[in-house]
């Protein structure tokens, strides 16, 4: 294998398969061989990653030093084993870009006496080139054996990634709460959405009102935190404010009261930490998320 430039066989030719080949082969290295089951798919992605096209994942592998596994997770130990033969993949190395998944899932390669490791970026791909534009700059999760860890660092730097290493236990917690920054974020401001709609507030529009107001969010978080970037009326203390919030989410948006109510529990605990809330008040705005109608008993 050469120091600095490695050949790569990239399995699995979905948004993310098809940008890293783009972002690999764009700083140096040679894309050998794609393998997808769809015709369709591998007609889209060569035109980013080059290299020979097979249906066939075992073709693909054959010259290659290195080869990605970037399937949906559910077929990921299904793919590994059919190109578990020791004659294609003795001595190379196999990495798979699941979050959740551990190197479990490539157990039969290890087998076949290859070296394994996962490596997973902590960003959101709505499309091909959405991908090549977030993947470099992002964190990357890296579980991997010790033969295959230099490889995976070197693979993440060369993306332009920051690598991050992620015992194989902690991985489906790591992936939980990447969930949480993104896929949640995106059900979070759908309610947001929906509550602006019963008001009146078209689609548009509300993305024009809470945009700025989420942008603004972030670079306070940014700059200094996520407990000194909270505000709002639980951060103030304000139960007056919170109890016409929840009145009016139970008469309009009954199916959202638990999701605020949630929510407004875990912020408490930040309002608390932050400093800016007293324990009376937040027994107060607790007893009140859960429904408690004499707030005052927690006087």
């Amino acid at each position: 294998m050469k120091k600095d430039s490695y050949g790569f066989a990239i399995i699995g030719l979905g948004k993310v398969g098809t940008a890293i080949g783009y972002l690999l082969k764009k700083c140096g290295h040679r894309i050998i061989a794609v393998s997808d089951k769809s015709a369709a798919a591998l007609k889209k992605a060569l035109p980013y990653t080059g290299g020979r096209a097979f249906r066939d994942p075992k073709r693909a592998v054959q010259e290659a030093d290195i080869i990605l596994i970037t399937t949906p997770d559910d077929i990921i130990a299904i793919v590994c084993k059919e190109i578990a033969d020791p004659r294609l993949v003795c001595g190379k190395f196999i990495f798979h870009m699941s979050g959740a998944g551990g190197l479990d899932l490539l157990d039969s390669a290890k087998k076949a006496g290859a070296a394994v490791a996962s490596v997973h970026p902590v960003q959101s791909f709505s499309s091909i080139d959405s991908a090549i534009n977030n993947l470099p700059g992002s964190v990357f999760g890296i579980t991997a054996e010790n033969k295959a860890k230099k490889y995976a660092v070197k693979i993440v730097r060369n993306l332009g990634g920051t690598p991050i290493f992620i015992s194989p236990d902690q991985k489906p917690l790591y992936h939980a709460a990447a969930c949480f920054a993104s896929n949640y974020l995106v059900s979070l401001l759908n309610v947001v959405e929906l509550i602006y709609e019963s008001v009146g507030i078209n689609e548009e529009n509300a993305r024009k009102a809470y945009l700025p107001l989420v942008y603004g969010t972030l670079k306070n978080i940014e700059s200094s935190g996520s407990i000194s970037a909270l505000t709002g009326p639980i951060a103030r203390g304000d139960v007056s404010t919170i109890r016409k919030h929840i009145t009016a989410i139970k008469k309009l948006h009954p199916q959202h009261s638990s999701l605020y109510s949630a929510l407004g529990s875990v912020t408490t605990n930040i309002a608390r930490k932050k400093g800016t809330l007293s324990l009376k008040q937040a027994r107060i705005i607790n007893d009140l998320l859960k429904g408690v109608t004499k707030y005052e008993q927690s006087k």
